[in-house]
């Protein structure tokens, strides 16, 4: 579904990614782990054009494929109606806004208009304290909550590709474990997702496919759990 090749990438001159290639295939989940600073959140953003992608001498700054289809030229706004979505890290939800509007604002491309009412009620199935809650204002919710909002107006969108930064950032060990529940049944429900976590064990438990991203480049890649079982992960990641 998406193949992203040789990708270079960066804010003004400063180059933050080398090189990225990775690729993620219709119905999985695929992780990208890595320290911090390591460049994770900046590939979700070139993906999308939100930064720039650089290009040095004789390159053209890399390539994201989505479905064979060569997106790279395209502005930001456009990869929504292509169908990819982001879930933006730390929960970023229209603050002043109800959980129902900050919902419905996901459903505002043309191609989610009809299927707003179904989309909704699939959040509420997801997320049923949501329902209860449609009044409101988001900035009155606890960051488990937001979370939840930002995951569902997302899914609002009726996405092809769920991009995920962070989802489980600053969340109480709890509703970190109710957050991967979650990303196991949009996934479950044909969603195909491309999640960027600190949280390693957990991340790549639930994924089909991982890659390891350290000072911008790709250094390790394999199945999740085949992963975990590496003694670099253990040692690096998971202090065992």
């Amino acid at each position: 579904m998406l193949k992203i090749q040789d990708l270079n990438a960066g804010y003004g001159a400063v180059q933050i990614l080398w090189d990225v290639s990775l690729k993620v295939k219709q119905g999985e989940i695929v992780t990208v782990v890595g320290p911090n600073g390591a460049g994770k959140s900046t590939l979700l953003k070139a993906i999308l054009g939100l930064t720039n992608r650089i290009k040095r001498k004789g390159e053209t700054g890399g390539a994201v494929f989505l479905e064979g289809k060569d997106i790279s030229p395209l502005p930001p706004e456009e990869m929504v109606k292509h169908g990819i979505t982001l879930v933006p890290e730390g929960s970023r939800v229209f603050p002043e806004m109800s959980v129902l509007d900050n919902l419905l604002m996901g459903s505002y491309i043309a191609q989610a208009r009809p299927k707003r009412q179904e989309n909704l009620e699939a959040v509420f199935a997801l997320f049923p304290h949501l329902k209860r809650r449609i009044s409101q204002k988001a900035k009155t919710m606890s960051g488990g909550e937001r979370q939840a909002v930002a995951i569902g107006r997302a899914l609002m969108s009726n996405p092809k590709l769920l991009l995920m930064d962070e989802p489980s950032l600053g969340l109480h060990p709890l509703l970190v474990s109710q957050t991967f529940e979650a990303i196991k049944e949009i996934n479950r429900q044909g969603t195909t997702i491309l999640l960027v976590e600190q949280n390693v064990f957990s991340s790549l438990e639930i994924s089909h496919r991982a890659y390891v991203l350290e000072n911008g480049h790709v250094v390790m890649e394999g199945k999740g759990r085949d992963l975990l079982k590496e003694e670099y992960i253990k040692k690096a990641y998971l202090a065992m």
